[in-house]
């Protein structure tokens, strides 16, 4: 395979499935580039694809009458998100309602990238006012420069948005989990139910699937440091050596070293593996086609992507208030009974109803609220990017 095919693939398997799901289309839409037909591109981007058996059909979703008079306004307001399924569910559960009560026009693009974020500001031609992205991305370009607004947490509903979520330059919205999963058939009436039992293999034997931590992949080194008996609160700074130490007990263990998002589910649907870390959304998508197999919460990582607001915008003030409406209870409510990932707002739960009220498969409902640990935003800073190398090469190569 070409070199660079490898490395776009590479890219795109490191990437939560929602994003991977935008870089997907554009490798397909840039085929030729790699000397490949529409349908060669598809094929070797399938398993990146966003696992459309997780999103919910025919839901009736919580209704939203009125909004707050701070909220409305005219005018636009230009919103830069990932397209496909996201974005549809996006546009359904807060999109077109913002834009029917509020007054201002909402006006879609795709493709966030930190990088064109930069290039705009500097070149003071903003194509877009807010834009959703990872945290850390926010906070790297922040280094750099001013490029983005302070968030106006004057609009927003902040009693019931707990203070992790609200940061000075960016506002989470869409919580989403690397947990592990295990398939309910192995273990004859025994439930693994944190990261120790990930780690046993007497009381629940059986092969496992990790993260390699190649192409940009996290692997796992917080699971890993917590099955030793490290308290959650105490994982943070991570000590590599002894991260290393807990993956080499497992390592024999461990039949498939994972770098694409779709791996360790198919394994864990197929019956290759017992236990697989993984993403939510996936481990959903398997679940709404009857596998057996369940998530385990307690001590599991929660991921956000978030809205930012850039810096110079035309429609700053918009943005503000677009911001402020979609982590409002029953807009989160609505986009979590779409899509298989959680909300911020404390009471959307409340506005669930019907299937998407199980907490089976979405992080953030009350039951996973207190289970799920919030990873440092910036991980990668903490020497991780040179160690996610070390990682790879030591979990991969022969004993």
């Amino acid at each position: 395979m070409d070199e660079k095919i490898k490395q776009a693939l590479a890219a795109i398997a490191g990437q939560p499935p929602h994003v991977a799901d935008y870089s997907r289309r554009q490798f397909i839409a840039n085929a030729g580039r790699y000397g490949l037909t529409v349908a060669a591109a598809a094929a070797l981007t399938e398993p990146f694809a966003f696992p459309v058996a997780a999103l919910a059909a025919d839901v009736e979703l919580p209704k939203i009458d009125s909004i707050p008079d701070k909220l409305k306004g005219s005018g636009t307001v230009r919103v830069c998100s990932y397209g496909g399924a996201l974005q549809d569910a996006q546009r359904k559960a807060y999109f077109k309602p913002f834009e029917e009560l509020s007054g201002i026009k909402v006006i879609e693009a795709e493709g966030p990238d930190p990088a064109k974020v930069k290039a705009m500001v500097d070149s003071k031609n903003i194509e877009y006012d807010v834009t959703e992205l990872d945290g850390a991305d926010v906070l790297n370009l922040a280094k750099q420069g001013e490029y983005w607004e302070p968030i106006d947490y004057s609009l927003f509903d902040v009693d019931n948005i707990d203070p992790v979520f609200r940061q000075k330059l960016f506002v989470n919205m869409l919580p989403y989990a690397q947990i592990y999963a295990y398939r309910t058939d192995a273990f004859k009436g025994k439930a693994p139910k944190d990261n120790k039992d990930l780690w046993d293999t007497v009381n629940f034997p059986g092969p496992r699937s990790l993260q390699s931590g190649a192409s940009g992949s996290n692997a796992d080194l917080e699971v890993a440091t917590m099955a030793t008996g490290v308290p959650a609160d105490r994982v943070y700074p991570i000590n590599l050596d002894k991260a290393f130490a807990s993956l080499g007990k497992i390592k024999p263990n461990v039949t498939k070293w994972w770098d694409a998002g779709a791996i360790p589910a198919q394994l864990l649907n197929d019956d290759e593996v017992v236990m697989a870390t993984a993403w939510n959304g996936r481990i959903a998508a398997i679940q709404a086609n009857k596998a057996p197999v369940e998530i385990v919460w307690q001590d599991q990582l929660l991921r956000n992507d978030c809205w930012a607001v850039i810096k110079g915008a035309a429609n700053a003030s918009n943005a503000q208030k677009f911001t402020a409406f979609i982590t409002m209870a029953v807009p989160q409510a609505r986009l979590s009974s779409l899509i298989p990932y959680g909300f911020v707002n404390n009471k959307s739960a409340g506005s669930l109803g019907g299937a998407a009220q199980t907490p089976a498969d979405r992080p953030r409902h009350q039951e996973q609220a207190d289970q799920l640990r919030h990873p440092v935003v910036d991980r990668q800073h903490q020497r991780h990017r040179q160690a996610l190398e070390r990682v790879h090469r030591r979990l991969t190569s022969p004993d």
